[in-house]
């Protein structure tokens, strides 16, 4: 049982389950048989039972007050917050949001033993009120909840469909697991982080940071002639301007002014716009490495630096107003920063201070 279990990537216990289940009985003995226990399982889907929603009315009320409850001032009145709809299609089949309690299906599922400690029927999972949402066969509560929910999602998204996305351009030897020991601990310099912060009309402009002395470098990335006019070419280029190629380009002509000690390594998120990441490695001579899903953490320097120049750059405003000499002035401004973690010395002195002491190496070689 344990093998079949550890080929079908399953828990032993899954497997017991289903043998004791849908286990054949017409010879008096458990024999499993895959079509007697599709057979069973087929039965098992058709029977009728209502949910727990739809026949516990204080339980029902219970769980739309703290889903989609009224926020209420401190005064007791009513606060119904602004009309905030979803926008562009970056989103998907949203509703749009409203103010509510919106406690989340867990927090509700949670709190429930709280304050009913002795009533047993007060009881749900957070994964039946999801089901009362998003399947309304199963009803009970109202589609439109959906938009009390934090991503507003009107379809559910299974999880094995998000674990299943993987970025074909990324293998396990360029992941940051395998990134040289000196560029975790900068004991090195020539290690960069990478990211795009983005604007209005997704708009963009690159970020580059190097770790040891917290000199930026910002990419220029215009958007390509007939963006807003002529509709995208399938596999062709994005005309909004950070595509894969144009930010391949602008690394490379950025960074290539560079000595070569100081292109080692360069840290970036699992974004497609670093999809041609093997072509900069030839261009610029720079191993690209990505961090984990969802860890943004681990380009602790680019995100807190992304964050200085969001003075600059605010979010919602058009980026591709700024000309590319707007960006280096920014650039310049932010190396010119004395920083505590540098015992205020500037990025730019930093810098200037390992060229200094490279070039004096090298005379004395």
């Amino acid at each position: 049982m344990r093998e079949v279990a550890r080929r079908l990537g399953r828990a032993a216990s899954t497997i017991s389950r289903e043998l004791r289940r849908n286990a054949a009985t017409r010879s008096g003995s458990l024999a499993y048989r895959a079509t007697t226990a599709q057979w069973h399982a087929e039965r098992s889907a058709r029977r009728l039972k209502q949910a727990k929603l739809a026949l516990n009315a204080a339980l029902r009320t219970y769980v739309e007050e703290r889903l989609a409850g009224v926020v209420v001032a401190p005064s007791g009145a009513p606060v119904p917050g602004p009309a905030v709809r979803w926008k562009g299609r970056r989103h998907g089949p949203r509703k749009h949001r409203r103010w509510a309690n919106a406690w989340s299906p867990e927090q509700i599922a949670r709190r429930l033993p709280v304050d009913f400690p002795d009533d047993e029927t007060m009881r749900i999972s957070h994964e039946a009120i999801y089901q009362a949402l998003f399947v309304q066969s199963r009803g009970a509560l109202r589609r439109e909840l959906t938009a009390c929910l934090r991503t507003g999602r009107v379809l559910r998204m299974p999880r094995a469909r998000m674990r299943g996305r993987s970025k074909t351009f990324i293998s396990p030897e360029i992941m940051i697991g395998q990134r040289p020991a000196e560029a975790a601990d900068r004991a090195m310099p020539g290690h960069w982080e990478g990211d795009l912060i983005l604007g209005l009309g997704s708009s963009a402009i690159g970020t580059l940071v190097e770790r040891m002395t917290r000199f930026t470098l910002l990419l220029h990335l215009p958007r390509m002639t007939g963006h807003g006019h002529e509709a995208r070419v399938k596999n062709g280029p994005a005309l909004a301007g950070h595509g894969a190629e144009a930010v391949c380009d602008a690394i490379t002509r950025t960074i290539i002014t560079l000595p070569e000690q100081l292109r080692q390594s360069l840290t970036w998120d699992q974004g497609t716009e670093m999809a041609q990441h093997a072509r900069l490695k030839i261009d610029a001579g720079i191993q690209v490495y990505f961090c984990d899903p969802h860890s943004p953490w681990q380009r602790g320097t680019n995100e807190n630096t992304n964050g200085l120049l969001r003075q600059y750059f605010p979010k919602g405003t058009d980026l591709s107003m700024h000309s590319a000499d707007d960006i280096a002035a920014v650039a310049a401004a932010l190396n010119a920063r004395p920083r505590k973690t540098l015992a205020w010395k500037t990025p730019a002195e930093a810098l200037d201070q390992l060229l200094i002491s490279a070039t004096s190496s090298d005379v004395r070689n």
